[in-house]
């Protein structure tokens, strides 16, 4: 006779009772809230089965036992790093002003672990609640740590003066963290699960929604680098005549359409823009939350059973509800302080020779995004390349509809001309991007050839990336650049002028 299995302290006949749960719950539900199997507090709402812990309240060993284990084994690897999280506040302290850069290295590393727990705990607490907000719940917490460092760099964001300029580093990292999901865990999503499982198919409905919803957010980012790259030269110089068959162009100085006017136009056109994208984000999150047929429904329900790891997941042991909600405060104040470490030390890591193009493009995406890979690629390997790619489209569709938007929002609440004006440089490569990740999920099904030339795109990315000048030398759409350039020609066309006519 087969045993029953481990269901951490809930009934057997309960294991089965969360599989067909509603994604939103319904007048028809009679459903009695749940008692926990060591609690005498009633809940609002059954646990799913999945999120039960057996247990109530906070206990230090259980909780550091949960900790360790994290939800992977890839994951479980990132918590050596702990130790990183003390020495960059030692650092941050006591040798900020004469070792800078070993604060933001320490740093840095010490921002995967602390993300790591962030997704883990919010992915924990998400397996107590009603599948609607646990959905919800997930996906803010699984790009909270991108959402702090946007609102970091646009706090400490200042124009007047040139080293605290962030808005070329928000951008950057905007745009690079759609990249980074795109082509380097989805590359290696395939990769690692075509080496195991040597071709894997997923549903059609993922690839026709994410890649429906990123051309989308394509083009609403790209709208105002357009508008500008296309009236840049009507608004800033008009044709004048030096003599006969002598023309040149000069700035315009005193013309209705002036580059002030085209730079409040396209801050304006941004945020419009930013607020189109935000309803469209909580647009797709009721589509996928209320629909029958819709994304969260097609790869939870139909892969969730495919988990290689399932039964041993199922056997892990798991957070309480309030260690979950611990683990989120401690993760949120070390990201937030690691954070704000790293932006404070960004002005040395120029200085160094980091490019802001590939720190913004390629460092921080990386960092930021760290546990999610981690979690993505663990799930391909598992066979669930479903769940793997909502791990990989989920944040970029969130990151383009939502995060980037808000810091536009936020800057604009704070009196900071935030802008999603990009360079075309950045734009181009956002949009092949999307071409290339949509031509290869069009027939459904994936390889590892398919994810080692994702990673090589990638790869030649950052190479460009680390050579492109910074925004001050080479911006092809910025404003104080044009300027200048006019200035200068308008000066040589005096002196040309004078010699020619002699006035």
């Amino acid at each position: 006779m087969m045993a029953a299995p481990r269901t951490n302290g809930i009934h057997p006949a309960d294991a089965n009772n969360g599989e067909t749960a509603p994604l939103i719950p319904t007048t028809n539900d009679h459903h009695h809230p749940r008692r926990s199997s060591n609690s005498n507090n009633t809940l609002l709402f059954p646990i799913p089965h999945e999120g039960e812990s057996g247990r109530a309240g906070f206990h230090l060993r259980h909780f550091l036992l949960v900790l360790w284990r994290s939800s992977c084994h890839l994951s479980k690897i990132s918590n050596i790093l702990w130790p990183f999280v003390p020495l960059a506040l030692f650092f941050r302290i006591f040798f900020s002003d004469s070792h800078p850069l070993w604060t933001f290295y320490l740093s840095y590393i010490g921002m995967i672990p602390s993300a790591n727990l962030l997704g883990f705990a919010g992915q924990e607490l998400a397996r107590k609640m009603p599948k609607v907000a646990g959905i919800l719940i997930e996906t803010t917490f699984g790009s909270i740590v991108e959402i702090i460092l946007f609102l970091v760099l646009i706090v400490k964001h200042d124009e007047e003066d040139e080293a605290g300029n962030m808005v070329p580093i928000i951008q950057a990292a905007i745009l690079g963290s759609i990249l980074t999901n795109l082509l380097l865990c989805l590359g290696l999503c395939f990769f690692v699960g075509g080496i195991r499982h040597v071709r894997q198919r997923f549903h059609a409905i993922v690839s026709e929604v994410g890649s429906g919803l990123l051309l989308v957010a394509a083009f609403g980012l790209l709208i105002p680098s357009a508008f500008y790259s296309a009236l840049k030269s009507e608004a800033s110089v008009v044709e004048v005549v030096l003599g006969p068959g002598v023309k040149a162009v000069m700035p315009l100085q005193h013309d209705e359409f002036t580059l002030g006017k085209l730079e409040d136009h396209v801050l304006r056109i941004s945020r419009v823009t930013s607020i189109a994208l935000i309803l469209s984000f909580f647009m797709y999150i009721w589509y996928c939350a209320s629909s029958q047929h819709s994304i969260f429904d097609e790869v939870i329900e139909a892969d969730e059973h495919r988990d290689a790891d399932r039964e041993a997941d199922m056997e892990k042991p798991k957070f309480t509800a309030t260690e979950a909600t611990i683990a989120l405060v401690i993760s949120l104040v070390c990201a937030t302080a690691l954070l704000i470490f790293l932006v404070d030390e960004i002005e040395h890591v120029v200085h160094s020779g980091v490019p802001d193009q590939f720190l913004g493009l390629i460092l921080l995406p990386l960092v930021e995004k760290a546990a999610e890979h981690l979690t993505a690629i663990d799930e391909a390997w598992d066979g669930v390349i479903n769940v793997a790619l909502y791990h990989c489209l989920g944040p970029s569709i969130q990151t383009a509809l939502f995060n980037g938007p808000l810091v536009v929002i936020v800057g604009w609440a704070l009196g900071k001309p935030m802008d999603l004006n990009f360079e075309i440089f950045m734009i181009g490569l956002l949009v092949l991007s999307i071409l290339v990740v949509g031509n290869f999920l069009r027939d459904g099904e994936s390889n590892w050839l398919e994810g080692a030339l994702l990673v090589m795109v990638y790869v030649i990315t950052a190479i460009a990336c680390w050579y492109y000048p910074n925004p001050d030398i080479a911006s092809s759409n910025s404003l104080e650049r044009l300027e200048m350039i006019n200035v200068t020609i308008a000066d040589g066309l005096q002196e040309l002028k004078h010699l020619l006519t002699g006035v």
